[in-house]
């Protein structure tokens, strides 16, 4: 595997993913970022998206201080047309889309009982309905990059959680937008094999990340006592994986990643 993109002037990139453009969600911070730095340090250009337009001006620099190539995207997904006119703005600007990371998600957490809808619908957009319309948009140019270009493959990549693998009493709404995200992998892949368009589910444990800052009061504190107790995953972690997959061989193709801390039972 790699190591991501670090410091400023502190990694040349390499070229396993050089003339590619890769698009990546959520890349303000976290898994996104670390992806985003990832994927520029194996030759790739990157589209970042997240709605923090400072902080990804911030990344963008700092992945251009270090050899790699980046452009901000600051785009809102969850809003109605936005996932169209941000995949025609992107490959308008950069040519081609080869690697979709749907890294962007939140969770929102606590009993069911008495919980705020809100929350629930939260979850449901990002983690769902953003995710769907994103890559319905990105879907025709993959299609087009694993035909036309010289690695003759193309790659989508959706960040799904354990809690997509096993249910998690507590997070009934945020497990079943993650057990969708990795049935809607799952069935998009059976469609896509002979296309060369690999699609992978990457299924996360616990990662130091900002997800538990979102959670209510009282829950909060709990989720983040039970952080603490093991040592998590980095965002870099998971980067790595994503690295590794869309880097393979034409003819490989990791359908599904499961990253639990050692620690975690």
């Amino acid at each position: 595997m790699t190591a991501s993109l670090a410091e400023p002037g502190t990694t040349a990139p390499t070229a396993r993913l050089s003339g590619t453009v890769a698009l990546v969600t959520g890349a303000s911070s976290g898994i996104g970022e670390a992806t985003a730095r990832s994927l520029a340090n194996e030759g790739a250009t990157v589209a970042l998206v997240a709605r923090r337009a400072d902080r990804l001006e911030t990344l963008a620099a700092d992945i251009r201080d270090a050899g790699g190539d980046a452009h901000a995207f600051p785009t809102d997904i969850t809003s109605r047309g936005a996932a169209t006119a941000l995949v025609d703005l992107a490959t308008t600007r950069l040519g081609r889309l080869d690697t979709l990371v749907n890294a962007a998600g939140i969770m929102l957490v606590g009993p069911a009982v008495d919980a705020p809808v809100d929350e629930w619908q939260r979850n449901v957009d990002l983690n769902v309905s953003a995710l769907l319309r994103l890559t319905h948009a990105a879907l025709p140019h993959l299609v087009t990059a694993a035909r036309n270009s010289p690695r003759g493959v193309a790659d989508l990549v959706n960040i799904s959680s354990v809690a997509g693998r096993q249910a998690i009493g507590g997070a009934a709404v945020y497990s079943a937008t993650k057990f969708a995200v990795t049935a809607f992998s799952e069935a998009l892949r059976q469609e896509l094999t002979q296309q060369h368009v690999r699609v992978s589910a990457v299924e996360p444990g616990a990662v130091t990340t900002e997800l538990t800052h979102h959670i209510r009061d009282g829950i909060r504190e709990h989720n983040e006592r039970w952080y603490a107790s093991l040592e998590a995953l980095q965002p870099a972690d998971v980067a790595d994986a994503v690295a590794y997959i869309v880097t393979r061989p034409r003819h490989v193709a990791l359908n599904e990643v499961l990253i639990r801390p050692t620690e975690q039972p």
